[in-house]
């Protein structure tokens, strides 16, 4: 080998030698980024074990241990906002998983290409629209005064409801608008599986005289089952870490009592009140849940149906 390098030309040498430093300086620059903006950062969680102070810095900063944990887990507030966070978590759950899958094989199912691009760019779209324009608009629609949806129950003869008032319609309002943004965008890769399925496979299907339905239930499912189980196994470990932007863009002190999750109250405690210590321990104690839930959700699929994550 030492003999062949060495009756290459100059220029054949450089080239072997250099033949893989596109693919570095491809890689670098989201490795650098991901190492300065998520992994250095994550030494800040020493905060949690601390009495912080601007003053006297992280390393300077009296030691507490599990102090803010207990105080976390034992406060009235954090039992609420704990409640909360895994209501709303669940109930999109249950809710966002299933109806970008349905959705999924709907769009597979129809045959004029036109209606099916359709369809497509039509589910998409609200994908892209900001949070903040979103939940404007949903204020826009569900005025107690001007909004249309409540003219048109004037209209009809019902009483105009106070949408953004009512704890009891809170969690419904995230959730299904949260359906109507991200459905037609996860869908995406169910479509993306479907589109893998083994024609033959369908035709042995229809020859045997299985139904539309049936070739659903028999082929398209089964073929697209891995996929389902790790987007699950993702799903379930976001149970615990719902974002912020919407949740405290639609909070008032109305519906504060179903709307105050872990994530607007890291941001509330830590940022306005400036306990840090006390925030930091709050946001590591739902990075664990979250870490916990991933790797439970995880071995049971496993077990169960043999795809799992490692």
């Amino acid at each position: 080998m030492a003999n062949n390098k060495k009756n290459l030309p100059a220029g054949k040498k450089n080239k072997v030698k250099n033949y893989n430093w596109q693919f570095w300086l491809i890689i670098a620059v989201p490795v650098i980024y991901a190492f300065i903006f998520a992994y250095i950062p994550m030494g800040g969680i020493i905060i949690a074990f601390k009495d912080y102070s601007i003053r006297k810095g992280i390393l300077g900063s009296d030691w507490v241990g599990l102090k803010y944990f207990i105080q976390f887990l034992t406060s009235t507030n954090s039992v609420l906002v704990i409640k909360n966070t895994l209501i709303l978590g669940v109930y999109t759950l249950i809710v966002n998983f299933p109806i970008p899958i349905l959705l999924a094989i709907a769009i597979n199912e129809v045959g004029n290409r036109f209606f099916k691009k359709t369809v497509q760019m039509v589910t998409y779209a609200p994908y892209f629209i900001s949070v903040v324009v979103l939940v404007g608009m949903m204020m826009q629609m569900m005025d107690l005064r001007s909004g249309i949806i409540n003219v048109l129950l004037t209209k009809i003869g019902l009483n105009p409801v106070n949408f953004f008032g009512d704890p009891g319609l809170f969690r419904s309002l995230y959730v299904w608008s949260g359906v109507w943004q991200t459905a037609g965008y996860s869908s995406i890769i169910y479509v993306a599986a479907l589109s893998g399925v083994s024609p033959e496979l369908q035709e042995a299907a229809i020859v045997d005289g299985a139904s539309r339905v049936k070739r659903i239930l028999h082929v398209d499912i089964p073929a697209i089952l891995p996929t389902i189980i790790i987007m699950l196994i993702f799903r379930c470990a976001d149970i615990v870490s719902i974002g912020m932007d919407k949740i405290y863009l639609m909070q008032n002190s109305m519906n504060a009592s179903v709307s105050e999750v872990i994530s607007t109250f890291v941001y509330k405690v830590g940022v306005v009140n400036a306990n840090f210590g006390f925030s930091t321990a709050a946001g590591l104690f739902q990075s664990v849940v979250s870490f916990a839930l991933l790797v439970l959700v995880n071995q049971i699929c496993k077990k169960i149906t043999e795809t799992s994550l490692w």
